[in-house]
């Protein structure tokens, strides 16, 4: 048997026809989305990802901006044109692509943009509306692993989900997305991370295994339950010289292992990583569609 690949990249494109329906409804009544990205420093990953961002944008017919800081570039300085942007009717998301230089206080500048423009649901405002079942935005990764199992016929409902990471980007919001009494959820989550005894115990339990670890292949084929579904969020690089980059990107399970035992595995890439951006564009959405109604009823 060999599993059923879960296409991340097929997924995304079907949401992004859908985007392309309810963007024309926007501008049918004078609204263009409006996407504004901050980028601190040359990073090289994260300038790679707003330039992805800011294409994908285009396509969709998303007006976007990207707004470049130098590395040195202050705090104040860039919390003042957070202040700026929260004002400014043309946009409805702000974006600060992370890491930022460690002289900035990543928590202070993402509290700092209006929850109702936060498309990546960071703000604290936004994780609590998220944990009580009423968000305005879902963070895209957590979202785009919703979604990916949904849409690929093997809904979390019912189903014992263990994910394998904890953090605040992926793990803890997913668990929050998983556990609630709602159509595409109300799942039994575990959640396993560094400090969990016996986790193979505990991941063959899984009828849905979720790999958030940021490690290599260490999910190994004896800790998955026959036909589970596995969804794979690690982006991992290992050293190829038969690349042209030197390297390949390799997830956190045993991928060739492990898809003679799933029921369906999602790739590295091409499984998660296309979710991402997209969701992050049914979050500027849906952000127009709000002020939008607000204003009808204001």
């Amino acid at each position: 048997m060999s599993a059923e690949l879960i296409s991340g990249t097929k997924i995304a494109e079907d949401i992004r026809q859908e985007l392309k329906g309810r963007i024309a409804q926007l501008k049918a009544k004078g609204v263009t989305p409006g996407l504004v990205m901050v980028r601190v420093g040359e990073d090289p990953a994260s300038v790679s990802y707003v330039s992805g961002k800011s294409k994908t944008s285009a396509e969709l017919g998303i007006y976007s901006e990207t707004i470049v800081y130098p590395e040195n570039a202050g705090e104040k300085e860039l919390l003042a044109r957070i202040a700026d942007l929260n004002g400014n009717l043309m946009f409805h998301g702000i974006l600060v692509q992370l890491p930022l230089p460690k002289h900035i206080d990543e928590e202070k500048v993402l509290n700092a943009i209006d929850p109702l423009k936060d498309v990546d649901g960071f703000h604290p405002v936004n994780v609590g509306r998220m944990l009580i079942g009423e968000p305005y935005f879902l963070p895209c990764t957590p979202h785009g692993v919703q979604q990916l199992l949904i849409r690929s016929g093997h809904s979390p409902e019912g189903k014992h989900v263990v994910i394998c990471g904890r953090s605040n980007l992926v793990g803890k919001p997913l668990m929050a997305i998983l556990i609630q009494k709602k159509t595409g959820a109300n799942a039994t989550v575990t959640i396993c991370h560094t400090g969990t005894k016996n986790m193979a115990q505990i991941t063959r339990q899984a009828d849905i295994l979720v790999t958030a670890m940021g490690s290599p292949k260490v999910i190994t084929a004896d800790m998955v339950k026959e036909g589970a579904v596995v969804i794979d969020v690690g982006v991992n690089r290992l050293p190829d010289a038969t690349k042209k980059t030197g390297f390949r990107l390799v997830g956190d399970t045993d991928f060739d292992a492990i898809k003679e035992k799933a029921k369906a595995i999602t790739p590295v890439p091409g499984g998660v990583g296309p979710m991402t951006v997209t969701m992050l564009m049914v979050n500027t959405v849906r952000a127009a569609e709000m002020r939008l109604a607000a204003q009808r009823q204001g």
